[in-house]
């Protein structure tokens, strides 16, 4: 006999499993050991999640309801991975190089970058998939009624929705814990796609092992079984072609739009290679898991009450066995099915609510935009925690208001038609660059309008939200407009007849309206990358317009990308165009590399937006012209070569004028130098002259004046030495003469010395974190000791705050190492960022200061170490970086 406590103690430790297995990965995925975890093996089981509890519990129901039509589940999406590969290579790869989020990303970067469809996909995808969430929570909630009804010992209350709340509260908080814990899309969710590569394992061996029993355990083996099959009524072949080929259509089509599969098809994908494993791995699973579904609607029609649900066979026949360990192994093959669905479906719901419903409210509200102060990361992680609980939610009242009573296979086939409609949009976006946004929005409004009347509100049934008298006679006594037989076309299956009407109208009014209607530059633009996506995914996109600040591009990034890593793409990028620091040339590429990293947090169309605040707008670039250009746009391509040299003349100009103005403050600088270092050189000499003289031709001196005589002598002449040191340094320095000591030493040890050796008397108060610095370095010691010294004293020396403080912040990623020394202060004046590291450059001219070339000795002693010292905009106060390569790293402690 089963006891519900027992299944309830196993669910448990099935789901504390869960919680292990997605930690462990997740910990794997940051510490870079996660080649295993992106294998092609993982992602096949990951696609699995197509067999939610509509294709564990429900094939089986189907099979007893309609015999062999339960088929179609399974053809459809094997024939889109057998025969139509190439097209799903495509929509990788377009995910891929332009970082696309969720599908209603996708349509929007085709179609423009426009919000207002990705919004209008989104509200399709969360009223089509809320239907099938409902049915995952009702095949656990009839799940453990089918155990409590063999336990006598529990009364389970004839209320069900509790359990189903507390269901949808438990893969709430699993699906936040995990699915939300990095903003990049792009940053695989290694924790979930584990967590449902396991539960795919759970679900297949489940049914295979009932299917076993089935067979062997009651049917007597394999031809007995058979002739089960063959007397029964399910065992006849009678196949209505209509019905069939709308649901093999149908099943097709879910695959490629539901929002769940597009997330591991697409989003999840770590390498396109892995397409080749899942063309015949994927269907192979599929046949599995529908190898004894027939059996065992047989033996249940057989051996259970007239009556019992064909929905429950896979666990009510062991049940009625008395097989318990079976049946809650069959309980937690169900269990994962409907997890693993409700989990990545609100992964992907929230992701597209929060990128194209939430964020762009947000900007509006803010009326700054772009350019908006502050951190946005928590607003979108916000956003899609609390989306990820409005899904579960409108799922759970779906189920209540609809009273969970529709066969588990029919509540799927709604959702699945309903998600549907993407359907001619997305392929004719894939393979037809006159598809128009305006024919995208109008097909896809059509067909939402057919499905939600002829099949999403009479799913609820009569008088619940449709009336009864209006199912049966139309609206207004219109027998024409019935849900059902719309045109009066009557004797038509209800699904075949809304997924029909849906898509025929819905196609259609995307084809006239795209063919009467001329697609925006952008989309001419985006449909020559997505059509041709093997030949210009790594084609340039072109911007025009006012010359963008970097500094505020910088700015916004930071806000979604985060410090370290905006300031990493913008210095890598810097580097790449042969300039110092942290500020790129905003070029086409550079601003189309932004835009691409941005959308992986917030999606395509948003980051479009915000980019195009900033830089002033898009064009169209000659490549993309040459890849949609007909006769007209041959005269485009020409008057866009004329702008690319105009801008190219402009950058140069700047360029020059920049250069020019940096040779300028040098020789300005260079006079200041000489003036400087004669009066440096003059001032000690003239002291030393004086004094020693005094003491050679004066007679009866005491011994206290000849002291301090002496002692001046011996503070200028060491006055004098420093300099003529730093000068004699620097020259070692630049002509590549010094030799370097290497040795190993503790950073924080390097760190100490220096502040030790700047900061005895006080004068600016230190922030340090010392286990950060526990790092051990194979560099020369010294020489590294005193690029911090010099540091370290400029921001003693410069730092005017009423209350100086100077924080000294190590960080360490990727074997390389990373020391900030950021002060309170107001920092350095753009204008003079360009030239501080140059010989004779000093900081102020009001303060205290030597020749001005400390920071030129720094610059010159970490290219001698192969690492960067680089000044650090956007911080506050003055901000400088040095960067110690992975080859000065042997260690962490």
């Amino acid at each position: 006999m089963a006891s519900l406590n027992l299944l309830i103690g196993v669910c448990l430790v099935y789901v504390a499993v869960l919680f292990a297995v997605a930690f462990a990965a997740e910990r794997l995925a940051v510490r870079g050991n996660s080649h295993w975890l992106g294998s092609p093996l993982i992602y096949t089981l990951s696609l699995s999640i197509y067999c939610t509890a509509w294709t564990f519990y429900g094939a089986v129901g189907y099979a007893a309801r309609s015999g062999l039509e339960y088929l179609t589940i399974y053809i459809g999406p094997s024939l889109v991975m057998v025969g139509w590969l190439w097209g799903v290579r495509k929509m990788v790869r377009i995910g891929r190089s332009q970082r696309i989020t969720s599908i209603a990303d996708l349509l929007s970067s085709r179609y423009g970058k426009s919000n207002l469809l990705a919004i209008f996909v989104t509200v399709l995808a969360v009223i089509g998939t809320t239907p099938y969430i409902a049915l995952q929570l009702q095949s656990v909630t009839l799940s453990f009624a089918a155990f409590a009804a063999t336990d006598p010992s529990v009364a389970m209350p004839d209320d069900s929705n509790l359990t189903a709340l507390w269901v949808a509260a438990g893969l709430a908080f699993f699906t936040v814990l995990f699915g939300t814990r990095n903003l990049d899309a792009n940053e695989r969710h290694h924790g979930v796609v584990t967590a449902i590569a396991l539960e795919a394992v759970v679900k297949l061996v489940a049914l295979l092992a009932v299917g076993i029993f089935v067979v062997w355990g009651v049917g007597g083996g394999v031809a007995e079984t058979m002739a089960r099959i063959d007397a029964s009524s399910l065992g006849h072949w009678e196949m209505a072609s209509g019905r069939w080929s709308g649901l093999i259509f149908l099943s097709a089509a879910a695959f490629l739009c539901l929002p769940r599969m597009f997330q591991v098809l697409v989003v999840e994908n770590d390498d396109e290679s892995h397409l080749r494993t899942a063309v015949w791995a994927f269907p192979g699973y599929l046949m599995l898991m529908s190898l004894f579904v027939m059996p065992i609607a047989v033996t249940g029609l057989a051996m259970l009450p007239e009556g019992s649900n064909p929905d429950l066979f896979v666990l009510t026949v062991p049940l009625a066995e008395g097989r318990t360990g079976l049946a809650m192994l069959s309980f937690l093959g169900g269990f994962s099915s409907a997890t693993s669905m409700v989990i990545v479906a609100s992964i992907a719901l929230s992701t597209m609510v929060s990128n194209h419903v939430v964020m762009p409210i947000w900007l509006r509200i803010n009326g700054t935009g772009a350019m908006v102060s502050g951190d946005v990361r928590h607003v979108v992680m916000l956003a899609r925690r609390l989306s990820i609980v409005g899904v579960l939610l409108l799922g759970y009242l779906y189920y209540r208001v609809s009273g969970g009573g529709t066969a588990l296979a029919a509540i799927g086939l709604i959702s699945f038609s309903g998600v549907a409609q993407i359907l001619p949009a997305l392929l004719g976006g894939l393979f037809w660059r006159g598809a128009t946004r305006l024919g995208a929005l109008c097909g896809l409004a059509v067909g939402f309008a057919l499905w939600l009347w002829c099949l999403f509100l009479p799913s609820f049934g009569a008088d619940v939200i449709v009336p009864a008298r209006v199912l049966a006679e139309g609206p207004f006594g219109l027998a024409g407009l019935r849900p059902q037989a719309l045109f009066g076309i009557e004797g038509i299956d209800p699904l075949v007849h809304g997924v029909l009407w849906s898509m025929l109208f819905n196609a259609c009014t995307f084809f006239a309206v795209s063919t009467f209607t001329f697609p925006s530059p952008m989309e001419r633009l985006q449909g020559a990358q997505f059509v041709n996506v093997f030949a210009h995914s790594n084609t340039p996109r072109g911007w025009q317009g006012g010359v963008a600040q970097s500094e505020d591009l910088m700015i916004m990034s930071q806000r979604i990308l985060g410090a370290g890593q905006a300031q990493a793409l913008f210095r890598n990028a810097a580097q790449q165009q042969g300039l110092p620091g942290y500020l790129p040339e905003p070029t086409a590429e550079f601003l189309q590399l932004l835009e691409r990293e941005m959308s992986g947090s917030v999606g395509a169309a948003t980051a479009h937006a915000m980019v195009s605040q900033i830089v002033g707008g898009a064009s169209v670039s000659v490549e993309d012209l040459m890849a949609v250009a007909d006769e007209t746009a041959q005269m485009m391509e020409y008057s866009s070569q004329l702008e690319a040299k105009s801008d190219e003349l402009i950058r140069t100009a700047r360029q020059l004028r920049a250069a020019n103005e940096k040779l300028t403050q040098l020789s300005v600088q260079k006079d200041a130098f000489l003036s400087q270092i004669s009066h440096e050189l003059r001032t000690p000499m003239t002291s030393i002259r004086a004094f020693s003289e005094i003491l050679r031709d004066t007679d009866g001196l005491t011994v206290e004046e000849r002291g301090r005589y002496s002692s001046i002598i011996h503070d200028e002449a060491i006055r004098l030495t420093r300099l003529l040191d730093d000068l004699l340094d620097l020259s070692v320095l630049e002509n590549g003469q010094v030799s370097l000591n290497i040795r190993q030493g503790r950073l924080d040890e390097v760190l100490d010395r220096a502040v030790a050796a700047v900061l005895q008397g006080g004068g600016i108060a230190l922030r340090r974190d010392r286990a950060a610095e526990a790092i051990l370095l194979e560099t020369d010691i010294d020489r590294l000791s005193q690029v911090f010294i010099n540091l370290i004293a400029n921001a003693r020396k410069y730092c005017d705050a009423a209350q100086p403080s100077l924080t000294i912040a190590v960080r360490q990623r990727d074997r390389v190492v990373t020391v900030d020394f950021i002060d309170n202060g107001s920092g350095i004046a753009s204008d003079a960022q360009e030239v501080i590291f140059e010989k004779f450059s000093r900081i102020g001219e009001g303060k205290a200061g030597g020749a001005g070339l400390g920071l030129a000795i720094c610059r010159e002693i970490m290219t001698r170490l192969y690492g960067t010292v680089a000044y650090l905009p956007g911080q506050g106060g003055a901000a400088f970086r040095v960067t110690l390569p992975a080859r000065a790293l042997m260690a962490a402690q």
